[in-house]
Order: structure tokens, then C-alpha cells, then sequence
């Protein structure tokens, strides 16, 4: 991508009015960019849940993680993509367009589904798998104190996946929510009930004793 096509695309994130749009926009242009240097990277957290949910939940920043390479991203090198984005800050968050970009380090996953794709306007976009995070958020939501923020990250996503909105392993879930790595699925079982009462849809749970 040349840097006139790097300014135009940043003036389009820019003039963006919808924010999860905006933020599909800058995570595709960064994730572009970096992927021209062989380094693949992979929207966790609340940014990932915003993009599962059409901005049902907004994260108001743009999270990544390294997939590839398995050696960490030199300092210099962040630094030398982000500055292709005009971005302030660093060495491991940016600010770009208005929009906060944060760079954590090696993606972590216990589980076995895979990631997901997001075709973007500048590029695909790799997205933390939606079993992995909805446990992860319920666990944070309860430990090491309650945590309304992410109880409500939570509820946003399982309430696109009991929907139909949104294809979600629950097999894969329970896994992973009664695993050494999270133990939370009474937790779990319980937030996912509450959200299909509230929808009046069948809950997950009930055909996977």
C-alpha cells in the first residue's frame, strides 16, 4: 500500500460517523500493514465482541495481538508501521484517527475452534474466536471482582449467538467454561440463561447435558 493510499484510507477512517464501522476500518488498515511484513494479527477482547455484534457492544479502541511471527515484533519495527498511520504514541498503544490502536503481545487461546475472518474495507481482518471470548469475559466479570463493563460484553455477545446472529460452538464453550484454564461455567450457564429469557430464545445449554 502506498502512502498516498495510506492517507486517503486514514482520511476515510477519519470522516467515519459509525463507530463500528470506523473501527473495522482502522483494525483492517493496521492489520494491512503489518501484514505486508509477515506479521499476522488477530482483534481480541472488547474490539473483537464489537465487531461479532455490529457494535451491539462498543469497545472505543482497537485491541491486537500477534499471531505470526512467534518472536515478538521489534519496538522499532511498531513503531516504524504505526508511523506509516501518522500514529502518536507507542510502543504498545497508539493513538490514530481519533481511535486508541493497543498491540499486547502473543494471542492466547485454549481453544480448539478456530479464528475467525472479516472481510474489511482495507483488508481482512482475523478476529479472536467468539467461544474463547465470551468465557473469558464472563470469568473477568466475576474474578477477581465484579465487573460490570465485562458482564455486559458478555450478555452483547451471547445475546448475537442465541439470536442466530452469530454461529457459536456451545459445545466448545462448555469445554472450555468447565477447563482447568477458567472454571466459571456455573457462571456461565447462568448469564447465557438469562440472556435467552430475555429473548425468548432456546438456550444453548438445554441439548448439551
Amino acid at each position: 500500500m502506498t502512502q498516498g493510499k495510506i492517507a486517503a484510507a486514514l482520511r476515510d477512517v477519519s470522516r467515519e460517523r459509525d463507530p463500528n464501522l470506523k473501527s473495522q476500518k482502522l483494525a483492517s488498515l493496521v492489520s494491512a500493514l503489518f501484514r505486508t511484513r509477515g506479521i499476522e494479527l488477530v482483534v481480541v477482547g472488547g474490539s473483537a465482541i464489537e465487531f461479532y455484534t455490529d457494535g451491539a457492544y462498543q469497545s472505543g479502541d482497537v485491541d491486537l495481538c500477534q499471531i505470526t511471527p512467534s518472536t515478538p515484533i521489534p519496538l522499532r519495527l511498531r513503531q516504524e508501521v504505526m508511523g506509516q498511520l501518522n500514529a502518536k504514541g507507542g510502543p504498545r498503544s497508539w493513538e490514530v484517527a481519533g481511535m486508541f490502536v493497543d498491540l499486547l503481545g502473543m494471542v492466547e487461546t485454549e481453544s480448539k475452534t478456530g479464528f475467525r475472518k472479516l472481510k474489511a474495507p482495507y483488508g481482512v481482518v482475523v478476529l479472536m474466536n467468539p467461544e474463547e471470548l465470551l468465557v473469558e469475559r464472563v470469568l473477568v466479570s466475576v474474578y477477581p471482582q465484579p465487573n460490570r463493563e465485562a458482564a455486559n460484553a458478555a450478555g452483547k455477545l451471547a445475546a448475537a449467538a442465541v439470536s442466530g446472529g452469530l454461529e457459536m460452538d456451545w459445545v466448545e464453550v462448555r469445554r472450555l467454561a468447565k477447563s482447568g484454564q477458567y472454571r466459571i461455567f456455573p457462571e456461565c450457564e447462568t448469564l447465557v440463561g438469562m440472556v435467552a429469557r430475555e429473548l425468548k430464545a432456546k438456550n444453548p445449554f438445554d441439548s448439551n447435558r
